[in-house]
């Protein structure tokens, strides 16, 4: 058995092998668009698979697939009331980390938008045409 400290778990640093697929696991559970299309409405509330299916626009069965992966490592928790089960986010830090995800991604499209506004300013400043440097001159 592995034991190890809440500081070399805490970061990325080290890793024994036995830990690797676990988080791995863990983050192919939520590597596909319909789970976190479930995620993100749960993030509003509970919902039973008739409502998320109807939210996101899939079968009843097709949700169920998916809650499964979710509930099976530890995404969400799910509630028996009647005849209908209701689910939740189980695991509230799966919200910062998909807050952290998305905020990584918006820095990168505004990046990426002031690199194309750069190159645009630079446009304006050259010859037009511009000169094709890909072809070869013949001899």
């Amino acid at each position: 058995m592995v034991h190890l400290s809440f500081c070399e778990f805490s970061g990325m640093g080290h890793l024994p092998p036995e830990v690797l697929e676990p988080v791995a696991a863990y983050f192919r559970a939520l590597s596909e668009p319909t789970r976190l299309h479930i995620l993100s409405l749960l993030r509003q509330g509970e919902y039973n698979v008739g409502e998320l299916a109807q939210q996101c626009d899939y079968t009843a069965a097709n949700i169920s697939r998916h809650l499964s992966v979710l509930k099976k490592h530890g995404l969400v928790a799910r509630e028996a009331r009647g005849n209908s089960v209701y689910y939740r986010i189980a695991d509230p830090s799966v919200n910062a980390l998909c807050d952290l995800v998305c905020g990584s991604i918006l820095r990168q499209i505004e990046q990426s938008a002031a690199q194309r506004a750069a190159f645009a300013a630079l446009r304006e400043d050259l010859p037009d045409p511009l000169p094709d440097f890909s072809r070869k001159e013949s001899s």
